[in-house]
Order: C-alpha cells, then sequence, then structure tokens
C-alpha cells in the first residue's frame, strides 16, 4: 500500500502541475478547454458547471459550451488537457468537419500555440526550481570537511574502482576538492556519463585511480559505494528478547569499542560479533552525554539482535543561503542535472550505458518515492523535483504524442504558413501512440525482472 500511496501522490502531483501549465496557458491564450484530466482511459468521475458533480462517463454527444469538465480517469500513469480544435490524445477530429473556431487551437497564430504547447515543460521546470530553491533557502547545506574514505571492503565496488581504505582523494578530473560534498558531486553527479581520473594520497605518495563509467553509473543510481571518515555507528533498533535487549541497549546507542576494540566502521562491528559466538563482548556505548557498559553473549548464529547504521562524526560546517543566492543555486542545480540526464540519454543512444540502468517505469518510481518518503520530507521533495526534471526533459524531446513532437509541427506550420492535413497529422499521432505504448511496456517489464 505504501507504493500505491506514494506512486500516487508523486505522479498525481507531477501531472497536475504539467497539465496546469497547459490548462493555464489555453485558458490566457483564449482557447476552449474542454476536458482537464488526471489519468487516462475511463472517466471514473468529475466536475463541471453544467452536470456539476457525476460518476462515469459523460453522454457521448455531451457539449460543455466552453466549460471544461475536470475528471479522474481509470489508468494513474498520466493526464491530458483537452484543448478545442486540437489534434491530442484523444483523437478526436470531429472539429475538422467543420470551419475554424476564435476559440480553437487550430485557429490561432504561432506564438500562442508554442506557448500553451510548451507551458507544461516550463510548469515542470517551475516546480523543479522552486523545490531547489526551498530546499537551499529552508535546509541549507551540511558539508563534511573531509575527503578521506572509510575502510573498503574486499570484493567490494570501491575495491573494485581502485579505492583503498583510508585514501584521502585530492582531485577528480583534475579539478581540487576539499570537502566530501564537493568531492561526491565530482564523481557522482558532474562525471556520471564518463569514466572518471581520480587522484588520491595513499600512504604519503600521489596516485592517480582510474574509475571505469559502469560503476560510477551503477553507483550514481544505487548509492555511493564510498563512505568519509571518521565515521560512527549507532543502533537503530534492539530486537525483543534478544540478548542486546537484555543487556540494555537501546535505539540510539553509539558504538565506542567492541572488548577494548575501537569502532570506527559498522563492518567492524558485525566482524567482531560473527566471529565471537556464545562468547562474552564488553561493550562501550555512548548514550546522550554518558558512557554506559553492557556486557552481551552472540547466539550461535553469531547475532545480538541489533540493526546499525554509520555516520560522519568528524568536522563539518553548516552552509546557508539567502533568498537571492538560494535562487541562484537553484538554477545551478537544474543545469547541472539537465546536462547529466542529457548526458544519460545519450550514453544511452550509443549504447554505453543498458536502457534499463537509465530508465524506471512505475514500479521503480514508487520504490524510490518510498524509499526517500522514509529518509525524510526533504529527501522526497528532492526526488520530487529530479522527477519532474525528467518528466520536462523527456516530454521537450521531439518525439511524436509529446509536447516537443507537437512543438515541431507547429513550427513547420509557422515556417510555412499552412497546416499539416488532419488525416497526417492523425497518422502522426497514431504511430508515436504506439511506439509510446511499447515503450512504456518494455520499462514496466525491466521494473518487474529487477524485482
Amino acid at each position: 500500500m505504501d507504493y500505491i500511496i506514494y506512486f500516487m501522490i508523486t505522479i498525481g502531483i507531477l501531472v497536475f502541475v504539467h497539465e496546469f501549465g497547459h490548462f493555464a496557458a489555453a485558458k490566457i491564450s483564449k482557447m476552449r478547454v474542454d476536458i482537464f484530466a488526471i489519468g487516462f482511459g475511463k472517466r471514473l468521475f468529475g466536475w463541471n458547471k453544467l452536470t456539476r458533480f457525476t460518476f462515469g462517463d459523460l453522454p457521448k454527444d455531451f457539449d460543455g459550451q466552453g466549460n471544461t469538465d475536470y475528471r479522474l480517469c481509470l489508468l494513474p500513469l498520466g493526464g491530458y488537457v483537452k484543448i478545442a480544435g486540437m489534434v491530442d490524445e484523444s483523437f478526436d477530429t470531429k472539429f475538422a468537419e467543420s470551419e475554424p473556431k476564435p476559440y480553437e487551437f487550430r485557429a490561432k497564430k504561432t506564438l500562442p500555440k508554442l506557448f500553451v504547447i510548451t507551458a507544461g515543460v516550463m510548469m515542470n521546470l517551475t516546480l523543479t526550481l522552486i523545490i531547489f530553491w526551498g530546499i537551499n533557502f529552508f535546509q541549507g547545506k551540511l558539508v563534511f570537511k573531509t575527503t578521506t574514505i572509510n575502510k573498503v571492503e574486499p570484493g567490494s565496488d570501491a575495491q573494485k574502482a581502485g579505492f583503498q581504505s583510508y585514501d584521502k582523494i585530492l582531485s577528480v578530473n583534475g579539478e581540487q576538492v576539499n570537502n566530501w560534498q564537493k568531492t561526491v558531486e565530482q564523481l557522482f553527479v558532474q562525471n556520471s556519463t564518463s569514466d572518471v581520473v581520480v587522484k588520491v594520497q595513499r600512504d604519503g605518495k600521489e596516485k592517480v585511480i582510474a574509475v571505469e563509467r559502469h560503476l560510477v553509473s551503477q553507483n550514481s543510481k544505487e548509492g555511493f559505494f564510498i563512505q568519509p571518515r571518521p565515521s560512527k555507528s549507532f543502533i537503530i533498533e534492539v530486537m525483543k528478547n534478544s540478548p542486546a535487549e537484555n543487556s540494555g541497549m537501546k535505539a540510539g546507542d553509539i558504538f565506542v569499542s567492541i572488548s577494548r576494540i575501537n569502532i570506527d566502521d559498522g563492518q567492524l562491528i558485525n566482524d567482531i560479533i560473527s566471529s565471537n559466538k556464545e562468547k562474552n563482548l564488553q561493550f562501550i556505548l555512548l548514550r546522550d552525554n554518558d558512557t554506559v557498559r553492557a556486557a552481551v553473549i552472540p547466539g550461535s548464529d553469531g547475532k545480538i539482535g541489533v540493526s546499525h547504521r554509520s555516520f560522519y562524526s568528524g568536522q563539518s560546517e553548516f552552509i546557508t543561503y539567502n533568498f537571492f543566492s538560494s535562487i541562484t543555486h537553484a538554477l545551478d542545480d537544474a543545469a547541472k542535472y539537465t546536462a547529466l540526464t542529457f548526458g544519460m540519454l545519450k550514453n544511452v543512444i550509443t549504447g554505453k550505458i543498458a536502457f534499463k540502468e537509465a530508465f524506471g517505469g512505475p514500479i521503480k518510481i514508487a520504490q524510490i518515492a518510498v524509499a526517500s518518503a522514509d529518509k525524510g520530507g526533504i529527501d522526497f521533495l528532492f526526488f520530487l523535483a529530479m522527477l519532474s526534471l525528467s518528466l520536462a526533459i523527456i516530454n521537450i524531446l521531439p518525439f511524436p504524442v509529446l509536447d516537443g513532437g507537437h512543438f515541431v509541427i507547429i513550427l513547420l506550420e509557422g515556417l510555412f504558413r499552412k497546416e499539416l492535413p488532419i488525416k497526417i497529422k492523425m497518422a502522426i499521432q497514431n504511430a508515436g501512440f504506439v511506439l509510446l505504448l511499447l515503450l512504456m511496456a518494455f520499462i514496466i517489464y525491466n521494473d518487474i525482472i529487477s524485482l
């Protein structure tokens, strides 16, 4: 249910914002909007000034007389705005049987048409910028003042990339880094579509590491394969009737040492406990400002009944932004992630990145939405902003059915001062719709097999 609820919330917000852009632009341009729909297919319920609130489909010969029917439809995978006199997702061409009317899309000049067709994309970009601005202005940024990585486990992606425990990263692709956030940005955002050259300091000597593209791309989506040093681990949950609970351990306790071995990473905790089955271990924990001791005997399975997570415990700096600097950073973030998205699309087309690694459908969106919401409101808003930006970029591509496809046709009609025949427009629309359905089916299939 969490997946369904968060998917509905996420898609509902994005579709509403996008379609409201088309709707508002059409109204400003004095065009008649017959339908504002969230979802596709059968009308579940809706409202208009003539019939008020009703369930099910409206009569086939229903004439809204210029009033918009606001409706929710069966398939929650998008939405549409039906503008009078326009060939769109509704495939309704009855208007072609009569002369253009002043309130119809086809009767307007090129600029108003382009304004209406790009308004959805502009609204998605606006939503992205507002969220980025809000995060910068209200949240600020916490910067970890380190570029040294924590312990690297054998066989991990970090080791495959060439990193070793406690390497200090000096530069990425020739650009110096002086904090963890800058390091992550250079590794996983600025260079997630290309190989990365990393200079590190190891045992007092400088060494150059070439990190392969597929490792960068994979880990930019699944989580970072390196963590900052120093770090501590705290208990997330204590299982009932477990050795840990019986010893007095509580959620929130921070590991300091186990049997006189100082703890500086989470894997070390697991290694010590699992290698001392049914042996007495002496734990020193930090609880608030107090030091707590606990004697625990791991079970025969090598566990004590706790789950724990690591966090950065070194020096940090909190950076705040004023109203105007937040706007500047929001624009920078949007430009940065737009370039990243186009770089990803380019690598998919050229075969450097697998299609299934770059695209996700409803299942993946729901999974990420739930995971980001669990981390907190800021993470969910950031995910929403990124998805809104992706929706804007995809929609502006010159593909039939999408806004970019309509844009190209309108532009060509304006340049040649002649409207394409309805039959040709319908053929383009039908072909694009079929291709889009096949693409969506393939994406959903990849979502399912990746579960």
